[in-house]
């Protein structure tokens, strides 16, 4: 599995990074804080049945690691979901899908929350999924759209931000909640509070113009011809899956190798939460101002701080310490976010979709990967070497972004 005064120019058209902007108001417009709602939503229900599985495996009477396919058919939802959702509703209002998606995955929460079957509710987290991807990918879009382009990368940033919340918040008392009034508990509270945030989507979100409403969906796979947006996919994939491959499997690293009480683990992993959401805002405003010296030292730090996890994972305050800076490494992902809108051309939401596949596939892929380590002679520091050399690989298409943008916007000079 949602600021503060920025720096900003009014760049020409053809140009991406111009490293010294004119100063843009301090606010961004309140539509952007709204979306970060909905994303904090969708945070929230990404992650919250990690801390209620022992619950739902017990009301239902699964196993744990069947329950835990609560959590999977939800990723799979979000790689399968974003694009094709936007496919299929190409020709609505992005208001009206906003809407229509917050919509469903209150239906999908309320179906949770009702179902005694696993398959229901396999079937209503799958469907969660879907609304969950459609709504992200439509947000960015409009949230870039209403910031402008000087503040593109900010306004995702805080967009972005809500799900970061939602793993410092909204997770945390969803799981106390679970324990209190039982784990379908907040699937209702999360039903009901995606009612109320229709009311603000139709309050807040500006009417489309018709010309955005005149599109196809021969123009919208255009945008798959961009290599530079491939390029952008590419580290989408590899930055998240540097990161949260070793973010899975933390816990056994903390408790066994690190020697954290496991009491601590939840404050270590809400100190995780903290560095991601200041990384998403931080990162989206050195987005606006330096995007291509942002997407270059965010995989570079990310590498070293997992390598001195990996060096450093026997002893409990520096790994407890790079854990919670490792959160900083997400940083990066709405400065992609925003590249990949403007590098898909016409088709804005399908860009934003692919990176929303694109970091549940690294996520997914990388994940895979530091779990084979686990029974290897690596151990617990596996998935940490694991991630190191996924964040050193997301450089290649990084620095391939910035050759390539700097040779085009040399060659329309």
């Amino acid at each position: 599995m949602l600021m503060v005064m920025a720096v900003s120019a009014q760049p020409r058209t053809h140009e991406l990074d111009v490293e010294i902007r004119e100063r843009q108001p301090a606010a961004l417009p309140p539509v952007v804080y709204v979306l970060a709602l909905g994303t904090f939503l969708m945070g929230t229900t990404e992650f919250v049945v990690a801390g209620l599985l022992p619950e739902i495996s017990d009301d239902l009477g699964v196993s744990v690691a069947q329950a835990g396919l609560l959590i999977t058919i939800f990723a799979v939802g979000m790689i399968v979901g974003a694009p094709l959702m936007t496919m299929l509703t190409l020709r609505l209002p992005r208001r009206l899908t906003l809407m229509l998606a917050l919509a469903v995955f209150a239906a999908g929460h309320a179906i949770v929350a009702l179902g005694s079957g696993f398959a229901v509710l396999l079937a209503a987290r799958f469907l969660t999924a879907l609304a969950t991807g459609a709504f992200w990918a439509v947000a960015n879009v409009v949230a870039s759209r209403a910031a402008g382009e000087a503040a593109s990368s900010r306004a995702v940033g805080v967009v972005g931000a809500g799900a970061m919340l939602a793993n410092v918040v909204g997770v945390p008392l969803g799981a106390f909640g679970g324990q209190l009034v039982g784990w379908r508990g907040p699937f209702w509270a999360l039903a009901v509070l995606a009612v109320l945030a229709i009311g603000l989507i139709a309050r807040y979100v500006p009417h489309d113009a018709p010309d955005q409403l005149q599109v196809s969906i021969r123009s919208e796979l255009s945008a798959l011809r961009s290599g530079r947006l491939w390029l952008v996919l590419a580290a989408c994939a590899a930055t998240t899956g540097g990161v949260l491959s070793t973010y899975t499997y933390i816990a056994p690293l903390l408790t066994d190798r690190a020697g954290v009480a496991a009491g601590l683990v939840p404050l270590v992993l809400a100190g995780f939460g903290v560095g991601a959401l200041a990384g998403f805002i931080i990162g989206g405003r050195l987005g606006d101002v330096r995007p291509h010296a942002t997407i270059i030292f965010a995989p570079v730090m990310t590498a070293v701080l997992l390598l001195a996890i990996c060096l450093l994972s026997s002893v409990a305050a520096p790994t407890i310490a790079l854990v919670a800076a490792l959160g900083f490494g997400l940083g990066i992902n709405p400065v992609l976010i925003s590249l990949a809108v403007r590098f898909a051309g016409r088709a804005p939401t399908l860009g934003s979709a692919l990176t929303i596949s694109a970091f549940n596939f690294g996520t997914a892929v990388g994940s895979w990967i530091a779990g084979i380590t686990l029974d290897s002679s690596l151990g617990d520091t596996g998935p940490a070497v694991v991630g190191t050399v996924i964040a050193a690989l997301t450089l290649i298409p990084t620095t391939a972004i910035v050759i390539t943008q700097r040779r085009h916007s040399a060659a329309i000079n």
